[in-house]
């Protein structure tokens, strides 16, 4: 059986193992404290990490402590108000606690509640790690891909600036090696062979004279050979190859449509937002990119911007068929269901022109939920009214087809969770 221990460490040399160990352990207050990091964000930047306070109390582990064992009764001077058997109260908070009530003092001393960062990758697995897309089926760009440039080997033609020198250099020295070898072995038997003859003959032999004469000239010529191979040749030039190679990605568009209508007040807009930035952030968990367009609609509808779309005062009737209609031309024009994957949020308070909520079941389900993976409706109000019996009938024949209400903030995320949660897990 094999054992991997990992040692890397995360920064300030603090061990990766450990903090996955201390995430496991205070997962509870961690993920309480993650569900209170959505208020006060945009939707964009909802996705950045957060800071985490975990209470003292709930660092506390138990410790064996050694007495000195035995029976033993001790009497503490001073004591005029307790006796045997007596229960103390615990003390009140404050005096220097750090963390506590009261008033201040310059005495006492105690520990503030630990603080830490979450990464924005730990944020988004804390906060979904129970849920999954419904039914995911992803868009693959193999019509229009990205390209990303990867290192492929080395190639003999190259610009200067991707010049490998420490390749170039044993290229060229592997070269010299391999073509001077028999030349060089030639001239060092050559040489022994020399020195043997001028040990050996004896001045005045004329023969032997002749032959050194010789000897000397075929060395002269292999030195001269030798010499002549270049030091480096542009065969030995080797350069840095990068390809370019089809990166397979998906991407997603979310549509966020919202009645701003009179019935429509602050509160209910609040619980709007609230819905929309849970949806994007669980987004950008599965597709690489996102983008955002936001429709507000009362009698019409108009693309707005983020600000726009939340704080704008404009106001009227209501007629959501509208909204729908503009989602349909934006997705045809911008956003082809081949290339992207497209969800909707609807956001509304159920109030509709009595006329219109039939028009808007068909538009639903004859024009848009054919194009799009996923559409949530979501009322914020408790009272049924003609839209949401329209909206109804579409759920039995449309798998990603969700609706749900929710009429105050605490009820967002358990509806949040109920439509986007495991399938074969029940919604926390």
């Amino acid at each position: 059986m094999q054992q991997i221990i990992d040692r890397r460490l995360a920064g300030k040399n603090k061990s990766i193992g450990n903090r996955e160990r201390f995430l496991r352990r205070h997962k509870e207050q961690i993920r309480e404290a993650v569900k209170r990091a959505i208020d006060g964000r945009g939707i964009r930047d909802i996705e950045r990490g957060e800071e985490i306070h975990i209470p003292k109390k709930d660092l506390s582990e138990p410790v064996f402590g050694h007495g000195q064992g035995g029976v033993r009764e001790i009497v503490h001077p001073g004591n005029q108000e307790y006796i045997r058997g007596d229960r103390i109260e615990r003390p009140k908070g404050g005096g220097g606690g750090g963390s506590g009530s009261g008033q201040a003092s310059d005495q006492g001393e105690g520990e503030d509640d630990f603080a830490f960062a979450l990464s924005k990758e730990e944020f988004m697995q804390v906060f979904f790690e129970d849920l999954a897309l419904p039914h995911l089926v992803r868009t693959q760009l193999a019509e229009v891909p990205e390209w990303k440039t990867h290192r492929a080997g080395f190639s003999s033609d190259g610009t200067p600036n991707n010049l490998h020198v420490v390749r170039s250099m044993r290229g060229a020295i592997g070269r010299r090696i391999a073509i001077g070898a028999g030349s060089r072995r030639e001239l060092r038997e050559l040489e022994d062979r020399l020195a043997v003859l001028k040990a050996e003959v004896q001045p005045g032999d004329a023969v032997g004279e002749s032959e050194i004469e010789a000897l000397e000239e075929e060395i002269a010529r292999l030195r001269a050979r030798v010499e002549r191979i270049p030091y480096l040749d542009p065969i030995d030039l080797r350069f840095r190859n990068r390809v370019r190679v089809p990166v397979p990605t998906s991407k997603a568009v979310m549509f966020c449509l919202m009645d701003v209508s009179g019935s429509m007040d602050e509160a209910r807009k609040e619980l709007s937002k609230r819905f929309f930035i849970l949806l994007y952030l669980f987004l950008t968990k599965h597709y690489e990119r996102i983008e955002l367009v936001f429709i507000r609609h009362h009698t019409q509808a108009q693309e707005v911007d983020e600000h726009d779309f939340f704080h704008a005062r404009e106001t009227g009737g209501t007629v959501v068929s509208s909204a729908l209609v503009l989602m349909e031309e934006i997705i045809r024009a911008r956003y082809s269901p081949s290339e992207w994957n497209i969800y909707g949020a609807q956001a509304s308070d159920g109030d509709n022109w009595h006329h219109d909520s039939g028009r808007c079941r068909e538009l639903l389900g004859d024009k848009l939920l054919p194009l799009v993976r996923y559409y949530a409706y979501v009322q914020v109000a408790e009272e049924e009214q003609n839209l949401w019996e329209e909206y109804t009938q579409l759920q039995a024949g449309h798998r990603h087809f969700a609706m749900r209400k929710a009429t105050s903030a605490d009820q967002i995320y358990p509806v949040f969770r109920d439509l986007f949660k495991k399938e074969g897990k029940q919604a926390a």
